[in-house]
């Protein structure tokens, strides 16, 4: 039986999406879809329905290269409320136990508290995450009511500055690493003050490498289609928000291969490692520091073939990712 087309055009690259509140990340990415008319799209890492913020939206052959974004660093700002806490950690969950705020915490206080979370820490996932155990979903055993134990997690958190504090209410700017569960760090600072705590509202100010750059969001975009004279017009004018597809990829060292090479390079056979030259950012020395001797290749056009392994001698490279452009 053939296999049947997936319907959409072929569009390839990064959009910074701003995803509003009140949707979940897998909606924002099919209305993106949807605009752009891809073919192909992929997220980088779910945002809770109550956040908002920073979304990396693959299209096309950039859904090969969402790995290396969700695995990269995020920031984030988040207002916290002290004294209550609720079975979701967030404030779309349902109240569990009100306790007192201490009458003597006081700003230089909170922030110290807060202060002892820097660095690395073993962190527990809450329940309504989207780590599976057993097979299933953790979320999906909250909403039925079942509460399971969960094994930590070792993450690293890289700053926390405190924006505002006024009694029982917080706002913070944290950066951290990949799979670091923010409302988990909310609850351990309320249970470190003996209050408890939840997030009232979160927003995800960056995705690294993506720290400086601006997001767009689903109404500029529904905006866009709707003023376009044509549907060829908006995706130009749509495309034209788009990053390269492998934005995120420029601490990997690059190499450019000959036109014969590119051939083999994307059939999925080794290509001979290039000599030092214009262009070519692969350091030359054997044993050189890069994350598992992985490189951009390009073909002498400059246009990305996709990623390749240096081998152990440093005499030839192997595909990883093969970027089909058409």
């Amino acid at each position: 039986m053939s296999r049947r087309n997936r319907k959409g055009r072929i569009v390839h690259g990064i959009l910074l999406l701003d995803k509003p509140a009140g949707g979940s990340s897998n909606q924002a990415l099919q209305q993106v879809k949807r605009l752009f008319g891809a073919k192909k799209a992929g997220h980088t890492g779910s945002l809770d329905p109550l956040a908002t913020g920073m979304l990396p939206v693959c299209l096309g052959e950039a859904t090969k290269f969402a790995g290396h974004l969700i695995d990269s660093d995020k920031g984030y700002e988040v207002t916290l409320q002290l004294g209550v806490t609720t079975d979701s950690a967030d404030a779309d969950g349902t109240i569990v136990e009100t306790r007192e705020v201490p009458v003597d915490l006081s700003a230089a206080t909170f922030s110290r508290e807060c202060a002892t979370f820097v660095g690395p820490q073993m962190q527990i996932p809450p329940m309504v995450s989207a780590i599976k155990v057993g097979g299933k979903r953790l979320y999906k055993l909250a909403r039925e009511g079942i509460t399971i134990e969960r094994t930590p997690r070792a993450v690293r958190i890289l700053s926390i500055e405190v924006l505002s504090f006024a009694g029982n209410q917080a706002t913070l700017s944290v950066s951290c690493s990949k799979g670091t569960y923010i409302r988990s760090l909310v609850t351990d600072i309320g249970e470190r003050i003996g209050c408890g705590a939840h997030v009232t509202a979160l927003r995800r100010s960056f995705v690294a490498p993506f720290d400086d750059h601006v997001m767009t969001t689903l109404d500029t975009l529904q905006t866009i289609v709707a003023g376009a004279e044509s549907a060829a017009a908006a995706h130009d004018r749509l495309d034209a928000l788009l990053l390269p597809l492998d934005a995120g990829l420029g601490y990997l060292p690059e190499v450019f291969v000959d036109e014969a090479s590119v051939a083999r390079f994307r059939s999925g056979q080794s290509v001979e490692r290039p000599y030092a030259g214009q262009g070519n950012t692969m350091p030359a020395a054997q044993g050189d520091t890069i994350p598992a001797r992985i490189c951009r290749v390009r073909g002498t056009s400059g246009r990305l073939i996709g990623l390749g392994r240096l081998d152990a001698d440093g005499t030839s490279i192997s595909p990883t990712r093969v970027v089909q452009w058409d």
